[in-house]
C-alpha cells in the first residue's frame, strides 16, 4: 500500500542520478542515493562455506564489507579482477555490502519518465534484479539495479554473522 502512495507522488519530470558501471559488456547503473562510495579493489578475506558469488569480506575504516561478485549473483558470467575493476559500497538494511564491477563509467542524470520497465532478462541476466532500463545519450541501453532484491538473500546475510 505505502508503495502505491510513492508512486502516486512521484514526478515523472523528477530527475534522478544513476552511478553506471560494466558487469562485461552489460551497462548497468545504481541510484546513485544507494552508492556510499567506490573503491579499488581492497584486499578481501574468503570466508569458507559462503555462497559462490560471495568474494569474502574486507575491513573499511573499521566497517566489516561483505564482497560479492555483482555479475556472478545476477546470473552473467563472473567478473575476474583487473586494473578497471572497482568495488561499489552500498548499504542495505543496515549492512555495508561492495559490488564487484568490472569499470565504473559515469554518473547519468535522466528525468524518471525516461526509464522503462525491464524485460524478464537482460542479457542473460535475471529481470527480477533490474527495476527498469533507459536509453542513455549514447544510445545505449542501461539496466538499472534493484539493489535491494539483488541483496535480498539470506545465505549472504549469513556470510556477514547474523
Amino acid at each position: 500500500m505505502a508503495q502505491a502512495q510513492t508512486a502516486e507522488k512521484t514526478d515523472p519530470e523528477e530527475l534522478l542520478q544513476f552511478s553506471s558501471f560494466y558487469l562485461g559488456e552489460t551497462l548497468c547503473g545504481i541510484n546513485i542515493k544507494q552508492v556510499q562510495e567506490i573503491n579499488d579493489y581492497l584486499n578481501v578475506t574468503k570466508v569458507p562455506l559462503s555462497p559462490e558469488y560471495v568474494m569474502g569480506i574486507m575491513n573499511l575504516r573499521g566497517q566489516i564489507v561483505t564482497i560479492i561478485n555483482l555479475s556472478m549473483k545476477i546470473g552473467l558470467l563472473p567478473s575476474v579482477i583487473n586494473p578497471k575493476s572497482r568495488v561499489v559500497i552500498t548499504r542495505s538494511q543496515g549492512e555495508h555490502i561492495g559490488l564487484l564491477v568490472d569499470k565504473v563509467t559515469e554518473v547519468i542524470t535522466v528525468p524518471q519518465q525516461k526509464i522503462t520497465s525491464s524485460p524478464a532478462n537482460i542479457k542473460g541476466a535475471q529481470g527480477k534484479f533490474f527495476e527498469g532500463i533507459l536509453h542513455t545519450s549514447d544510445n545505449e541501453l542501461m539496466a538499472l539495479l534493484n539493489i535491494e532484491t539483488v541483496l535480498d538473500d539470506e545465505s549472504l546475510r549469513r556470510t556477514e554473522g547474523n
